[in-house]
This record gives structure tokens, sequence and C-alpha cells, in this order.
């Protein structure tokens, strides 16, 4: 439960996204997550209602998914899932080559 009528003071903050570490996650993609989570959580902690924090989680998830695992999704979605993580460094991402750029290298 979230103390202060949903805020959640410094301490509490730093735990707060521990709940959603996917048990599959190792500790770099958890990490980099962990921190694309905390950076876009609004001032004072926990976004009201739990909705909002549904659609942060999912956010996370595309994100770290696009980086981690090459995954591929709509141009505005990677957009904005990009433009959220803007000065998460995450050293050694994999690197992927998509579909269309094999395609072009084929047909050249």
């Amino acid at each position: 439960m979230l103390g202060g009528g949903g805020m959640v003071g410094e301490e509490e903050e730093a735990e707060f996204p521990e709940r959603f570490r996917a048990y599959s996650e190792n500790e770099r993609h958890w990490q980099a997550r962990r921190e694309f989570i905390l950076r876009n959580l609004p001032a004072g902690g926990a976004p009201e209602p739990a909705s909002r924090i549904d659609q942060l989680l999912s956010l996370s998830m595309v994100w770290a998914n696009h980086l981690f695992l090459g995954c591929s999704y709509s141009k505005d979605l990677l957009d904005k899932v990009t433009e959220m993580a803007e000065g998460i460094e995450v050293e050694d991402a994999p690197q992927f080559t998509s579909r269309d750029e094999i395609m072009k290298k084929h047909h050249s």
C-alpha cells in the first residue's frame, strides 16, 4: 500500500518499481527498465489511477523488448517510448537489423 494518500516518499519511490520486475528479466534488462519507470513516474510517486501505472509498465516493456529483443512496433509507439527513454544509457545494447533493412540489401 502506498503511504500518504498515494504519495510515495523517497525511500518508497526507490523500492516502488521492484514489485514490477519480471521473473525472467536479467539484472541488466531490469535496471534499464527500472530507470525508464522511475524517469516517467509523475513527481510525487505512483500515478493515479492504477490504469496509469499499467500504461507506464506496458510502455516500459515495449521499450525494453525493442531495445533488448529487437521486437518491432508501430512508428508512433516507438517514437513515444524512445522519447520517454531519452537520456537512459544502456551499455552493450544489441544491434538488430530490421526486415526492411535486410530486404533493401538483397534488392539493391
